[in-house]
């Protein structure tokens, strides 16, 4: 249960003090009943209505997006365009975030949300949500590239990588890479240590969510049930 100015406010459609207002005018109506006062407790499940218009109450949001090259996978940015100026109005005033963040010219499968807990599960080590990446790079990735990986990296820098995998494709310009973590700049990193400097980067998929193929590049479209179901299965298998 959570309060219904919360509720109607996380739509994006008005804020607080708006539903206060829509409240007072006895506009909003709760299973048919005008509704008493805006902190009152109401379940999502419930069928709230503006001025007659049934309003879709969704605790979380779950957003796919095909990310195109160029923008930022941040929640805002003074000098630069964000995944976030790719949504409607609504969406972005619902606090939607990245979940885990794709450098700005790697493009491919990225998902947003206010879920807060799903966002952290995915994103844990102790989690091992696969993602899976498509590089193309300079140069051949070999087998020898991918028992490395298997084995395990420690870059230059010092930067210890949990085993990964790798497998070329076609000539060895390009290779698909696993990763069950996600550190700053990895695949890059882990693929320019081997020789193989990264050209073209694309996340195909996260755990069981593959990128939506009909998604051209800065689409996007709300996860299905079945889709958020999986993800939290994922998870919670592995915690």
């Amino acid at each position: 249960m959570e309060r219904l100015d919360k509720l109607l406010a996380s739509t994006g459609q008005w804020s607080r003090s708006q539903v206060k207002e829509l409240v007072r005018q006895g506009r909003v109506r709760v299973d048919g009943i005008a509704a008493g006062k805006p902190e009152q407790k109401c379940d999502p499940a419930q069928t709230v209505a503006v001025d007659g218009v049934p309003v879709g109450l969704q605790k979380f949001v779950y957003v796919m997006m095909n990310k195109p090259a160029g923008w930022l996978s941040a929640t805002e940015d003074k000098r630069q365009q964000t995944v976030l100026d790719l949504l409607d109005k609504p969406l972005q005033r619902r606090g939607l975030f990245p979940v885990g963040r794709l450098d700005k010219d790697t493009t491919g499968l990225l998902l947003l949300t206010d879920d807060g807990e799903l966002a952290h599960r995915l994103l844990a080590p102790r989690s091992h949500v696969d993602k899976v990446y498509l590089a193309r790079v300079d140069g051949r990735v070999n087998e020898e590239d991918a028992a490395a990986f298997r084995a395990g990296l420690v870059l230059d820098d010092g930067l210890e990588c949990l085993p990964a995998d790798l497998q070329p494709l076609e000539d060895g310009s390009r290779c698909l890479v696993t990763l069950r973590e996600g550190k700053f700049h990895q695949v890059k990193r882990m693929l320019a240590f081997r020789g193989k400097p990264v050209l073209e980067l694309k996340r195909l998929s996260m755990g069981p969510l593959g990128l939506d193929e009909t998604l051209a590049p800065g689409q996007w479209r709300e996860l299905s049930e079945r889709e958020v179901e999986f993800l939290r299965t994922a998870v919670s298998e592995r915690n």
